[in-house]
Order: C-alpha cells, then sequence, then structure tokens
C-alpha cells in the first residue's frame, strides 16, 4: 500500500496536510444567473404561450440538511421539533440511505456489547422503528422506505425534497450563506438560504465546496497513538459493499453469467473466514475498497463490485459445490453500493481510538456508540489474504460521542453527523454504525435549532450553552452516558411525594432520578414496574402547581433489537413485533381542588415518550393510571415529567 504525498509531514504537519478542502469551489455569487438561450423556444400549447419555464427558485429555511439517511432524517426531525424551520434534501428517490430498500444495510448501533447484550438506541430513531413494526410487520424493504417517509415528512415546520442534490455552497464573510440545489425530476434548481447547514450526506459534497477542513485514509500510529492504526499513514477507506438476496422457486434454475463476471476463487477466500455458510440474503464481505479518490472511484466500484457478485453467484450455482442451490435464483440484487467511508471533516475535537477503548467522558457529550472496533480490510474481496473484517475489539459499555466532532473546525455554521464527522479512521470503525449516527443526528438538528434561537455558533453552543443541549436532548428520549437530567423547570423533581399502587420491580421515587433506562455496566435499576394491570402512579406537592404538560418514558425493552433484518435473529437480541412491554393505554389525572380531573389519555399508543399537553390547571398531584401493554401483564415506567 502506498503512503499519501500529504501525509509524509511529520506527526503535526500529517494533520494539517492531509486536511484538503475542495479549491476553487467555494463562491460568493447570490440570486439567479442570467440563462442564454431563445426566450421562445418552449411553445406551450395548452396555454399558448411562449417562452422558457422558470426553473429557478429561492428559499428561505432556519436549517438546511443535505443527506436523508438515517442520520440526516433523526436531524431534521429534531430541528423541525425544536422550533426551526427546516429543510432535508436527499440525493435519491427514497429516505434512509444504507439502510434504505436501496441498499439493505442493516440499522445497527450498539446491537451487542462484549456481554452480548444490546444499548438500543431511543428517541428520534426508535420512533421510526416502531412506527415500522405498526405499519410494516411484513418486513418489506420497500415499504420501509415509505414508512420512513411518512415519518419525517409529516412533522409539522420541515419540507422533505427527494431526488435532490446540494451541489455548491455560497460563502459570505467566511459563513455559508447558502447552497445551489438540483432537483432531477423536475429539472429545478434550487438555491437555498438558511442560517445553520448540517452535513449527514456521507461523502459531505455541501461542506467540501463550502471550504470545510477535511481528511481521507488512515492515520499512521504516531500521530494519535492508536494501536490498531498501521505503522504509517496511508490512503485507504474502507469499501462500499454490494447486497442480493435469493428466492427458491420450487424448481431447477439455472444459472448463466454475464459477461463481467469475475471467478471467484473460493478456496482462498475460505482461509480467511469468506465461506459460503448461507446463500439467500448475500455478504456483507461483496467490498472494495480505494487508496485513492473513492468518491472519483464511485462508479469503477460499483462495476467491479457487480462482477465480483455474480462471480460468487456463479460459483455457488455451477461449482457443483452447493447442491443445494439448485432452485434458488437471484431475486434482488442492489445496484447502488453501500459506502463505509470517504471524507471526515475535522472539528474541534477528533474523537480517536483511545477515546473509545478508555471511555473516555465528555463534558459535551452528546451521543454514543458501542459496535466493535470494526475495521474492514484494505481492497475488500480483492485482498483474499487478509480477513474482510479485523474486529479489533468489542466494547464491554458504551462509550461517548462529544458535541466537539459534530461541526466544522473553520465553518462556523456547519455540523455533521454521520460517517462524516471528525473521527479518526480507527474510531470510523465503530462510530460509522447507523444507529450511532441516529444519535449524531438527533444531536446536531436540536442544536441547530438552539443556535438559531440565540444566534450563536455550534462552537459558542458547547462553550457556554452545552448545558441546555443536553437537557432538550434528554428530554426528548435520547439517552447520554454519565448524564443524568437535572432540569430546573420539571416540577415533578420538586414533588414532596411519589408512590405507587403496586410494585413488584423499582421503585417509583425512581422515575425523577434523571436516568430514563436502566444502566447495564452497572446493574442499576431506573424504573418502578407495577404488579399486574392496571396500576398507577402518584406525584404529590405540599402546594398546588401550575402544570400544563406531562411527559411519560415507558418500557420498550431497550436489551432487545427491532431494526428491519433480512433474517430472522437469534431471540435474545433480536424482536420482530412490537415490542410487547410497550405500554398500549394509559390516561393521566390532576387533583384539582380535591377531586380527579381527566387532563390526557391515549388508546394505542406507538412511542416510548408520550407527551400530553392540556390548558393550565392548579393541582396538588398528578396520577398516571397504565391501562394495557402490547403483551406482558405488567406496567413499567422509566420517567415522569411536569411542566408548567
Amino acid at each position: 500500500m502506498k503512503r499519501r504525498s500529504f501525509f509524509k509531514k511529520g506527526v503535526q504537519g500529517a494533520v494539517a496536510a492531509s486536511i484538503i478542502p475542495l479549491s476553487g469551489c467555494s463562491s460568493n455569487t447570490s440570486g439567479n444567473q442570467k440563462k442564454e438561450g431563445n426566450p421562445e423556444q418552449w411553445q406551450d400549447l395548452g396555454s399558448g404561450k411562449k417562452g422558457n419555464p422558470n426553473r429557478d427558485k429561492e428559499l428561505h429555511v432556519d436549517v438546511l440538511i443535505a443527506g436523508g439517511g438515517v442520520a440526516g432524517c433523526c436531524a431534521a426531525v429534531s430541528a423541525a421539533r425544536n422550533g426551526a424551520k427546516t429543510i432535508l434534501v436527499q440525493d435519491r428517490p427514497v429516505l434512509g440511505g444504507n439502510g434504505s430498500s436501496e441498499i439493505r444495510v442493516h440499522l445497527n448501533g450498539v446491537t451487542h456489547l462484549k456481554n452480548g447484550k444490546a444499548e438500543r438506541e431511543t428517541g428520534v430513531v426508535e420512533e421510526i422503528l416502531l412506527e415500522n413494526r405498526f405499519q410494516n410487520p411484513q418486513q418489506s424493504w420497500h415499504v420501509w422506505d415509505h414508512v420512513i417517509y411518512d415519518y419525517v415528512a409529516s412533522t409539522p415546520n420541515l419540507k422533505v425534497m427527494l431526488n435532490t442534490q446540494a451541489l455548491q455552497a455560497n460563502m459570505k464573510g467566511g459563513k455559508i450563506e447558502s447552497v445551489d440545489c438540483l432537483q432531477y425530476n423536475t429539472e429545478t434548481t434550487f438555491k437555498i438560504y438558511a442560517q445553520q447547514f448540517i452535513d449527514c450526506s456521507g461523502d459531505g459534497l455541501m461542506a467540501a465546496t463550502a471550504g470545510a477542513l477535511y481528511r481521507t485514509g488512515r492515520e499512521g500510529k504516531a500521530e494519535f497513538n492508536e494501536k490498531y492504526a498501521p505503522d504509517e499513514p496511508d490512503g485507504w477507506q474502507m469499501g462500499s459493499t454490494i447486497m442480493f438476496s435469493t428466492k427458491d422457486m420450487g424448481k431447477p434454475m439455472p444459472f448463466e453469467p454475464p459477461h463481467y463476471a469475475i471467478p471467484f476463487d473460493a478456496e482462498k477466500a475460505a482461509e480467511n473466514d469468506r465461506k459460503i455458510k448461507q446463500f439467500t440474503q448475500g455478504y456483507w464481505w461483496i467490498e472494495v475498497g480505494s487508496e485513492n479518490d473513492i468518491i472519483a472511484e464511485a462508479d469503477e466500484i460499483r462495476q467491479r463490485l457487480m462482477g465480483h457478485l455474480y462471480g460468487i453467484w456463479d460459483y455457488i450455482k455451477n461449482s457443483g459445490k452447493h447442491p443445494e442451490s439448485e432452485n434458488f435464483a437471484l431475486d434482488w440484487v442492489a445496484s447502488i453500493p453501500g459506502r463505509r467511508e470517504s471524507r471526515r471533516f475535522m472539528g474541534d475535537h477528533i474523537l480517536i481510538e483511545g477515546d473509545l477503548l478508555s471511555y473516555r467522558h465528555f463534558e459535551d457529550a452528546v451521543g454514543y456508540g458501542g459496535w466493535s472496533l470494526d475495521e474492514h480490510n484494505p481492497g475488500g474481496i480483492e485482498n483474499l489474504s487478509d480477513p474482510p473484517s479485523f474486529f479489533h475489539e468489542k466494547f464491554t459499555k458504551v462509550y461517548e460521542i462529544p458535541f466537539g466532532s459534530l461541526y466544522s473546525v473553520n465553518i462556523p455554521n456547519l455540523l455533521f453527523a454521520g460517517r462524516n464527522i471528525s473521527v479518526s479512521h480507527i474510531a470510523l470503525s465503530s462510530t460509522r454504525l447507523q444507529g450511532t449516527c441516529a444519535t449524531m443526528g438527533q444531536a446536531v438538528g436540536t442544536a441547530a435549532a438552539i443556535c438559531i434561537k440565540k444566534e450563536i455558533s455550534p462552537r459558542e453552543l458547547r462553550q457556554n450553552h452545552i448545558n441546555e443541549l443536553q437537557e432538550q436532548l434528554l428530554r426528548d428520549d435520547a439517552y447520554i452516558p454519565n448524564r443524568p437530567a437535572k432540569d430546573s423547570n420539571d416540577l415533578a423533581k420538586k414533588a414532596s411525594m411519589i408512590f405507587a399502587s403496586s410494585t413488584s420491580s423499582g421503585d417509583a421515587k425512581l422515575l425523577t432520578n434523571g436516568y430514563s433506562r436502566d444502566v447495564q455496566e452497572r446493574d442499576e435499576i431506573n424504573h418502578w414496574q407495577s404488579v399486574s394491570l392496571p396500576a398507577d402512579v402518584i406525584l404529590e406537592w405540599e402546594a398546588p402547581q401550575n402544570i400544563s404538560k406531562i411527559e411519560i418514558k415507558c418500557d420498550t425493552n431497550t436489551l432487545k433489537n427491532i431494526m428491519m433484518r433480512h433474517t430472522p435473529g437469534k431471540k435474545e437480541k433480536f424482536i420482530e413485533t412490537v415490542p410487547p412491554e410497550l405500554t398500549k393505554s394509559l390516561y393521566v389525572e390532576a387533583r384539582v381542588n380535591g377531586a380527579w380531573v381527566k387532563v390526557g389519555e391515549v388508546i394505542k399508543n406507538r412511542r416510548r415518550l408520550i407527551k400530553f399537553s392540556f390548558d393550565s390547571v392548579r393541582a396538588t398531584a398528578v396520577k398516571v393510571v397504565l391501562t394495557e401493554t402490547y403483551g406482558v401483564e405488567v406496567g413499567r415506567l422509566y420517567e415522569v415529567r411536569c411542566y408548567a
């Protein structure tokens, strides 16, 4: 593997030299440029008018988000919910990115730790996954696309623009002023003005054209003292994978490979963990990386991947080594590879291997991860001498992701979420998982909205208002390790008494301790669970309180994963139905002038975070009554909040 020339300047020089803005791409122009051509080229027979249609438009919002993968969807929903007028542009006809029907990567996050248990992400990404359990029990990938779209596009204050590429950032005073976008299917160009910009696109074209500093390739051991980094820095990036699925047709299905199929060396492949153990749902190791410009090589890589895929299927069908495949045929083959790595933009903090393995605590923590250090080998399937991934090390608990890694070090109104954040190559091998990226997305969307309200930059937010960001994330059901909620506006924390009608586990008083899940690594219980249903919890105050909002976090069993899967998972780790622990129906009452008054009710709840808003009442107590779940015979709550 060749060393990249921009890494040859020593430890200090490597940081500067490997950070490559796109030169000559920034623009200070504004407004629509006048187009040349015959103004009467088009004759509209319907209206009788001649001329050309105006397909140049301007839009003005608070927040523009580029990239509609899971991170971008979570960022857009969070920004809009927190009061920012938001646009999400996605260059594909569906949302979901690598997790969509076009690519079909499992929406993994902290799917399992070293102890084998999950630590599933909550907040916006869990709401999407729960909606899928209700709307898509058949687990159709194409329906999944539309579940995501319905969830995101129905969010007030949010506009979704599909088939739209953010092409060029326009700068003014060192900040992004607007972005030129092209919507392919309408032949329309949009100049979108915003105050805050978030790049969740993975490759980060919008951020790169703004001149945001970034790097590609692998750091050497010396730069960050990373034991799993190569001895010397180089240009290798983890590869892209192409997936397939097959179907038993009930009769012999012959197969002839296309002309571009690349023969598969099954014997050599098997020596390093590329065995044909099943052939129904493809192989993540049909992967090709790059030591150069992986973005510019994308189409060439796609062609090579197609060749490798059909070569493998030709081996399965025609080598005689897998007679069990006789009745099977390819049912679906992806046309778009799922990419793991390209640009990594630099922030005020570069998250590195040591931060993760030492479980470093960050005062500005806003997200978390826990997937293993899963560095795929350089070259992918074209490097059969090494295993497909090194799986360097698993984590015993989750690690923290700091806000300082989620905004640009040199563009003051630019944030990131996803695989393009400020991390080293080795750290990226874990943080790139979609569930982990979702925690970043919710964090930066919320942060952008706060920046709009306060008229500050993300850096100022980190320096002076990080507590406000963390508190809002926790209120919105995100999880931040080692950071309990301390919201001084939460009246529930001021209750003089908290008690329950029955208790089989936990304690009702735990509902206000600031932790809204049980913490595995400390064997810490943070819930109250009843003996049976119906059951209730009562919070009392010595003096009447003005209350107009009650927010409740119930149970969805975060130890089990609920994402879309190609095949049924292990029962101890995955569940393919609505979590039976989820509260289905409940109501809340307030004690006003000595009498209980119902102030809210939900009959078919679909979320862990349940919110009630009502006309303000002056109450001395609040009662939460659980009446039914989706299967279990007990009720469990993790948090109750009350607000004026």
